[in-house]
């Protein structure tokens, strides 16, 4: 058994996935309206929080939380399949490498120029420019962790191994751009401005900003990393994976029939 095994079967995960979109939504207003709002725009610390939540923690939410069956994206079994149900078969379709990396390395691109100091700049001096950064970075970002965890039926491309060093690469690429950010001698955005004894210092400031996009990072990925791998360490002794891989596979490419109407019951040839 390779690392390119799909995921064994799962239970329902209703209660999880509510909670999970709960938060999503909660924390993603949150970053939209003050205090965090106007905070960014005075401390790098708060751009920081921002930036994290809407590049990393509302994306892998709502990617987990997503309700594609209750809002009719997705039929359940004996109904007719949704957008959702022909992308998964897509997706299952066409597990090269070359896309996921495709998609992730799309998104981290994204946020490494959210997080240059013209469009920190930018952001701070044109409120308009708010909602562009969150559109940007939540829809980039659900691509980003749809190659990285299960948002039913959508199932990501790489087996469980490959999704674990898919995972620590982004976890990598966040953390190396906090510690570029971390190790600059000087200010690296010249949009904040601190006053002398008043609040955190300029170097406070930006070392704070560096440890929250480190931990918030490390919160969301260090357990995506993990989980793949033992997953993965397991379903190598687990004889029903490739069975449940090719059922799946089966299940989602084979076209399903229309239900009869109820006239139809019991009618003749």
């Amino acid at each position: 058994m390779s690392g390119q095994d799909s995921d064994p079967p799962l239970p329902r995960r209703r209660p999880l996935q509510t909670w999970a979109l709960a938060a999503a939504v909660v924390l993603g207003l949150a970053a939209m309206v003050p205090p965090l709002l106007t905070e960014a725009r005075r401390y790098q610390f708060a751009a920081a929080l921002q930036l994290a939540l809407l590049a990393i923690v509302v994306p892998g939410l709502a990617t987990v939380g997503a309700p594609w069956t209750r809002v009719r994206l997705a039929g359940g079994s004996g109904v007719r399949p949704g957008p959702a149900d022909r992308l998964a078969e897509g997706r299952l379709r066409h597990r090269e490498l070359i896309r996921s990396v495709g998609f992730i390395a799309l998104d981290l691109a994204a946020v490494l120029a959210w997080m240059t100091p013209a469009a920190v700049g930018a952001v701070t001096r044109h409120a308009w420019l708010v909602p562009v950064e969150t559109v940007c970075l939540v829809v980039l970002g659900i691509g980003m962790w749809l190659e990285l965890v299960e948002s039913t039926p959508l199932v990501p491309r790489s087996g469980l191994l490959r999704r674990a060093v898919l995972a620590a690469v982004v976890l990598w690429a966040f953390w190396t751009a906090a510690y570029v950010i971390g190790l600059s001698r000087s200010a690296w955005y010249a949009n904040f401005h601190h006053a002398a004894g008043h609040g955190l210092s300029a170097a406070a400031d930006q070392q704070v900003a560096v440890a929250l996009l480190w931990l918030v990072a490390a919160v969301m990925l260090v357990p995506v990393v993990f989980w793949n791998a033992l997953r993965w360490i397991r379903d190598e002794e687990n004889p029903d994976v490739e069975l449940y891989r090719l059922t799946r596979i089966e299940r989602l490419t084979t076209p399903r029939s229309t239900p009869r109407s109820d006239g139809d019951v019991g009618s003749g040839p």
